[in-house]
């Protein structure tokens, strides 16, 4: 593994909706974000012994994104902050990156609720897919859902992942190990990159 990787730092836009590298100074608007958002994030987060808003603190933002950055140094992670109108409405990671033959990562993201439903998660993604098949390099990118997400579900539908497995009880969220759907696309499924297959925003 090579320090860096191909593509990262970036900024990448369509519109309204931009990605870029999260940054320190997002910590007050990541923060009350993420405290204001539990009923609508919960049910899909990592299960943890510590109540969310402490999870959810300026310096717990922080201590991420600081690790976060030493990943993407060495070129396993891109983490991106979402943006609409230059305001963080929510986080996309592009992790797991393995290069070698694989050639491939996972994909998760958030959204703050009054954002849903809005085609920025879908822009955000396809931006992103885009990118990691272009300058990073990449062949396939994966995301593993809830199959009760069905938001999530529709956003990696629209862009034309397909679902590739059902894992039983394979990551613990919430509480206890849920099962999660399997989706995938690769670049031989996306000519030309997703983004040109939305609609205008």
């Amino acid at each position: 593994m090579t320090a860096g990787h191909p593509g990262w730092p970036a900024r990448l836009q369509r519109a309204r909706v931009a990605l870029r590298p999260l940054r320190l100074r997002d910590a007050a608007r990541w923060s009350s974000l993420r405290v204001a958002n539990e009923a609508w994030l919960a049910p899909w987060e990592p299960s943890s012994p510590y109540p969310w808003a402490q999870r959810h603190t300026r310096s717990a933002y922080i201590a991420m994104v600081r690790v976060l950055r030493g990943q993407a140094r060495v070129g396993t992670m891109l983490p991106f902050a979402i943006l609409y109108d230059d305001a963080v409405v929510g986080q996309l990671t592009v992790s797991n990156v393995v290069r070698g033959v694989l050639r491939s990562a996972h994909v998760g993201y958030w959204i703050d609720k009054g954002h849903a439903g809005r085609g920025v998660t879908t822009t955000a993604l396809a931006l992103a897919v885009d990118h990691c098949f272009g300058p990073v390099g990449l062949h396939r990118i994966q995301a593993d859902i809830r199959p009760e997400n069905a938001a999530s579900r529709r956003v990696v539908e629209k862009l034309g992942f397909r679902q590739e497995a059902y894992y039983v009880r394979y990551l613990d969220i919430d509480g206890a190990f849920r099962d999660h759907l399997g989706f995938a696309v690769t670049v031989e499924d996306a000519p030309g990159g997703l983004v040109r297959r939305l609609p205008r925003l």
